[in-house]
């Protein structure tokens, strides 16, 4: 199935997004799940304005056919090695060639460089590899959850890829400053507890 929250909840992300000045994932989100991430509901956007879209793809393995490079709206990719820009170039997207660790584009230099342009309201949908490096690297103001009412299986996806979090002292302390029912589902909205 395509969905593990309801529509409420899904109506709600559609907020965030109509929002947020840029909506950030990662290259293997777009491989996976080929997203849109765009503002669908008129109501929320009744000038056709949509956040900008902003793909971390450290080798630029991005398909130039990618769904979101046909939308309204501009599609800003960030990596470390741009020797492959020419075709997503043409298909339209902005490529922004940025410092990396490990061959990986640093999400620290993305988020300085959205600030110079302006971008300062980053919404993240994106999968555990991506939520993991921004999470351990404390690039997050606020966390909103939405938790379905449903269990998965062991071998299914998590919400974050940690590795550098080896024991309990290492994550994330949270304080929960939200938590309402949507629909079936939870939305749990969350800040990052200071590190004395």
């Amino acid at each position: 199935s395509q969905w593990i929250t309801g529509p409420e909840a899904r109506a709600e992300v559609q907020e965030l997004r109509a929002s947020a000045g840029a909506v950030l994932t990662g290259v293997g989100t777009v491989i996976a799940d080929d997203p849109s991430l765009t503002v669908r509901d008129a109501e929320l956007n009744p000038d056709n304005r949509q956040p900008l879209r902003v793909v971390l793809d450290s080798h630029l393995r991005m398909s130039p056919i990618a769904k979101m490079l046909s939308l309204p709206g501009e599609t800003l990719i960030y990596c470390c090695d741009d020797s492959n820009a020419e075709s997503l170039d043409y298909a339209g997207a902005t490529i922004a060639k940025i410092a990396g660790d490990n061959s990986r584009v640093d999400v620290g230099k993305v988020l300085e460089d959205l600030a110079r342009r302006e971008i300062n309201d980053v919404l993240v949908e994106a999968g555990p590899m991506v939520a993991g490096r921004i999470l351990e690297q404390h690039l997050v103001d606020e966390l909103v959850i939405y938790q379905s009412p449903t269990i998965l299986g062991s071998e299914t996806m998590g919400m974050a890829t940690t590795p550098s979090w080896n024991s309990l002292a290492d994550g994330m302390r949270l304080t929960i400053i939200d938590a309402v029912q949507v629909g079936r589902d939870m939305r749990i909205t969350a800040i990052p507890e200071q590190n004395d």
